[in-house]
């Protein structure tokens, strides 16, 4: 019997030193649906998403991640998680006076992070002009930049992926499907973590800068290789640099592209990969060499995709950023 407690990741809170600039960025070239606004943030969602939001864009001096949340399978699975993230020595008490959802049960993840897990969410309601004769459609699909259906997953950084892995695991019931060390030490530097049947909506990538709560990226999901290769001429019709891509990673064998937002924070369009449905999965060992990164195994991953958010100055042969790192940039995903 599974013991999966988590449904999916809900919204992730994204920190922009650049609000306007990041806002505008989100809305018209990426293609997301604006919710609202509260206070110093603005609450967006896919033309796919059945609440609320999936990101709040929070205005803030460093960019980075301000809070991950997650929706439990039911009100019951919900109560489970508060008892073994209590019993963990994690909890950090309930938050009622949020946007976009009910009363959520704040707790901090081994690498620093601080997520949330609801039950209670707002539905999104569309107005006149997006409304749609389709049941299984939230809204008409009208659309705009990039258009992504929904947020994928989000990859964090930390100090210790593959001890994190085995947290979750053993604290939430989520699955580690998949990891990578490297090709010369059984090191692991890069894991893959799932609440549901996607290859993953956790990454843990190793960080050795000493700085705790940092963001790697957040994915977006769009629904064929096709749109990802129309994201990557829409990217590049408005100056955006891309950072690496279109390519096909090796673990989860998704369709990956990566790029910057305007307050710094990475960004993953992705689409494709396997789907699981094996009850007792063993997580699986991958290396640079076989492929881990880049499926077709002829392109490296550049350096910049080993920094994350907020920056963090490397420290000299700790292998964050800097010349020579110990472990191949070919693990990241």
């Amino acid at each position: 019997m599974s013991n999966r407690l988590i449904a999916h990741l809900a919204h992730v809170e994204l920190l922009t030193p650049a609000p306007q600039e990041s806002l505008a960025f989100f809305k018209d070239v990426i293609g997301l649906e604006e919710s609202g606004a509260e206070g110093q943030s603005v609450y967006l969602r896919g033309w796919g998403e059945w609440h609320y939001h999936s990101l709040q864009l929070t205005e803030s001096a460093e960019p980075g991640v301000g809070h991950i949340g997650w929706r439990a399978w039911s009100p019951e699975h919900l109560e489970k998680a508060v008892s073994n993230l209590e019993a963990a020595g994690a909890g950090e008490g309930w938050s009622e006076d949020q946007h976009g959802h009910g009363p959520a049960f704040r707790y901090r993840g081994p690498g620093g992070h601080l997520h949330e897990i609801l039950w209670e969410v707002d539905p999104y309601v569309p107005p006149a002009e997006l409304r749609t004769d389709y049941p299984d459609r939230p809204q008409r699909f009208v659309p705009r930049g990039i258009a992504p259906r929904m947020i994928d997953h989000v990859t964090v950084m930390t100090a210790d992926p593959f001890g994190d892995a085995h947290w979750y695991r053993d604290v939430l019931g989520s699955t580690f499907t998949e990891y990578t060390t490297l090709d010369d030490a059984d090191i692991p530097v890069f894991c893959m973590s799932t609440n549901n049947e996607k290859s993953h909506d956790l990454g843990l990538l190793m960080d050795r800068s000493g700085v705790p709560g940092r963001l790697h990226h957040l994915a977006f999901w769009v629904d064929t290789r096709d749109e990802l290769h129309r994201a990557t001429d829409i990217l590049l019709n408005q100056d955006v640099a891309i950072e690496t891509g279109p390519g096909r990673h090796g673990m989860g064998e998704q369709e990956y592209l990566y790029f910057k937002e305007p307050g710094g924070n990475r960004i993953e369009m992705n689409t494709g990969g396997y789907r699981l449905y094996v009850p007792d999965w063993e997580a699986r060992r991958w290396t640079p060499a076989l492929g881990s990164q880049t499926f077709y195994r002829n392109i490296p991953m550049p350096a910049s995709m080993l920094e994350g958010t907020p920056h963090a100055a490397a420290r000299e042969g700790e292998g964050v950023g800097v010349e020579g790192n110990p472990w191949d940039a070919a693990s990241v995903h």
